[in-house]
């Protein structure tokens, strides 16, 4: 049960985080970031536990991110037509779902959750 709860809390903050972040950046967010935010939040978590190198694991993290956004892209812009974003005019994407650019910021994003993870949290 103590897991369960912790999991929740760090779904929530991980989400509330990141909707924050895309306000922040864009203007805008959509309710289900915080879930997509969370989601990507505790795998980060999970990550960070992986005995390797920081660098190796943000690249892990990274692609999970980028993987993530991808396949909730096409759910809620293409089959469900919600539109949430479209990264069609930005260079080096994949549909309209997912670009190199945001991926490298994806990349500063898992570093930055890894590193505060192993160096702050008890996990």
């Amino acid at each position: 049960m103590r897991l369960f709860i912790k999991n929740v809390f760090f779904f929530l903050a991980g989400g509330a985080l990141y909707s924050l972040l895309e306000v922040l950046w864009r203007g805008q967010s959509h309710p289900s970031m915080l879930a997509v935010g969370g989601f990507c939040f505790l795998v980060l978590l999970d990550i960070s536990k992986l005995n390797m190198p920081l660098l190796i694991k943000s690249v892990i993290g990274c692609l999970a991110i980028t993987v993530t956004e991808f396949f909730c892209g096409i759910v809620l812009n293409k089959v469900l037509s919600l539109n949430v974003w479209d990264y069609s005019s930005v260079p080096f994407n994949l549909m309209g779902q997912i670009c190199l650019p945001y991926s490298v910021i994806w990349l500063l994003l898992s570093f930055t959750v890894i590193y505060t993870a192993n160096k702050y949290l008890n996990i």
